[in-house]
């Protein structure tokens, strides 16, 4: 009997390969990084080649670190950072061009004019998303309009369009030579393009977009014994079945167990993602959050989520470490943050790609506000965790106002969960527990979570809501007066960031 689960977890940065048992508990796993691409001003790029000998190379080399072999794993879920978009030729292989990535702004020009035909929420209500640079139509939309030869291969059914989970699959399942062109419901959902009743292509909005359906993938479950096909791609893995896919955020709700309506969860990764489960129930917001679908598995009905979507966190820290050499690891910002008491009076908005939820607004960019010759480095660091923190509480009261529920609790995961100082300042400014499981490496939990359902490894979402503890929980320290006077002073800061890029 298959001892383990595998689950490939493709994110904006890096890739790994995780392998856990029947606890939920990782027993191997290895992580390599990919290059992160800047041609301009706003532009943002993978190479998505580089992604796939990633993607084999930390598969490789958690099996030999184990000491395993194919037939010890039951399945394998796939977990993927969403939006980014590929385009590749189906008969070669070759991508058109290097992978847009979901913080891009380039298709800002494009989303003035589609919004100008009928308004930035004109399919909202059939695809639970505004019009915006950050979701995978648009990127499709300057694709065929910049690159040579990609339309016509694409409207004769040669070129081939994807999310980065799409990109994996095909290669990692024949590529050339008979790879799946599929994608799970939780990525289709990010792309402007699917309807969120009938699950499928919308055919009014790929006419009103100019994208040919044939490029697309065919939509699926995100837990699918059958759909996502058996890996050949040369791997120690090959002969293994994908049977569970979800993007990332979703993944995270499906490793933190929020399986009920109501429970929310927050991850703290390159940006930060806020998820609602609202059940079969379709939300439409009306306060900036995103309606999504959450996951489906089998022939099981979809459920659905709010989604409160933050560009800019924890690429906010590596910015500081690679553009202003201001420390030389992630970890070392809650050090220098440490050696001042608060922010000084600086607030820091990350606004580089623009605002996300809840205000949706392109023509804002970053912001430091408060300056004087007090202010020192350690001020400037406390500020940029800070700044995470009073994001989430803006989303969080987005979701309050949209669900009528009020959050008790906030389950947390990611990699900035480590951080003591970032994670009670986040207690502080919501005014209720945060709460970090032993796992909080979730996405890939969920993913392989996803696949395990699929196979029986698992058999119900009971036995994975046994697996879940507690490893640390943040209880708020801060008066009430206090709170919502530092929370006032930055949505002051915020409305400074409007306007600064003009006839956006």
């Amino acid at each position: 009997m298959s001892q383990y689960i595998g689950a490939i977890d493709q994110g904006t940065t890096s890739t790994r390969f995780m392998i856990f048992d029947h606890s939920g508990n990782v027993v191997a796993m290895h992580q390599l990084e990919h290059e992160q691409i800047f041609p301009r001003a706003g532009w943002v790029e993978h190479d998505a080649d580089e992604i796939i000998r990633r993607t084999r190379q930390v598969i490789d080399a958690t099996m030999k670190s184990l000491g395993a072999k194919a037939d010890s794993l039951a399945a394998i879920g796939i977990t993927n950072q969403r939006e980014t978009t590929v385009a590749w030729n189906k008969k070669t292989g070759r991508p058109y061009g290097k992978a847009i990535v979901w913080q891009d702004t380039r298709t800002g020009d494009i989303v003035n004019r589609l919004s100008a035909e009928g308004g930035a929420d004109r399919f909202r209500e059939k695809c639970g998303l505004p019009i915006s640079t950050y979701f995978s139509g648009t990127k499709m939309i300057w694709m065929l309009e910049n690159w040579d030869g990609l339309r016509a291969d694409a409207e004769k059914g040669d070129a081939l369009f994807g999310t980065i989970d799409s990109w994996v699959i095909w290669n990692l399942t024949g590529g050339a030579n008979g790879g799946r062109h599929v994608t799970d419901v939780t990525n289709a959902s990010r792309t402007l393009l699917m309807n969120l009743q009938t699950l499928d292509w919308d055919d009014d909005i790929l006419a009103a977009l100019d994208i040919p359906k044939a490029a697309l993938p065919e939509i699926v479950a995100s837990g699918s014994a059958e759909d996502f096909g058996v890996i050949r791609a040369d791997t120690a893995v090959d002969g293994v079945a994908i049977t569970g896919v979800l993007g990332d955020q979703q993944a995270a709700v499906f490793g933190q167990t929020c399986y009920g309506v109501g429970e929310a969860k927050n991850t703290y990764g390159t940006g930060n993602f806020m998820l609602l489960n609202t059940g079969t129930e379709i939300v439409q917001s009306k306060n900036g959050l995103l309606t999504t679908v959450n996951y489906k598995i089998g022939d099981k009905p979809a459920v659905y989520a709010l989604e409160g979507s933050i560009a800019v966190t924890g690429s906010l820290v590596q910015w500081i470490r690679d553009n202003l050499d201001m420390i030389d690891s992630a970890p070392d910002i809650e050090k220098l943050a440490q050696t001042v008491n608060d922010n000084g009076g600086i607030y820091f908005v990350p606004a580089f790609s623009g605002l996300f939820a809840p205000y949706w607004r392109g023509d804002a960019r970053g912001v430091i506000v408060g300056l004087t010759r007090y202010v020192n480095k350690g001020h400037l660091a406390r500020a940029v965790l800070e700044a995470t923190a009073y994001q989430t509480r803006e989303v969080a009261d987005a979701m309050n106002s949209d669900s009528g529920v009020e959050l008790t609790a906030l389950k947390v995961d990611g990699g900035m969960v480590y951080n003591e100082l970032l994670m009670q300042f986040q207690a502080d400014i919501l005014g209720v527990p945060v709460v970090r499981p032993v796992v909080s490496e979730t996405t890939a939990l969920g993913a392989a979570y996803a696949a395990g359902l699929s196979v029986g490894f698992w058999q119900n979402e009971d036995e994975l809501r046994n697996n879940w503890q507690v490893s640390k929980r943040w209880s708020p320290q801060m008066s009430a007066d206090e709170r919502e006077a530092l929370y006032y002073d930055w949505k002051r800061a915020v409305r400074r960031t409007f306007d600064w890029v003009e006839n956006s």
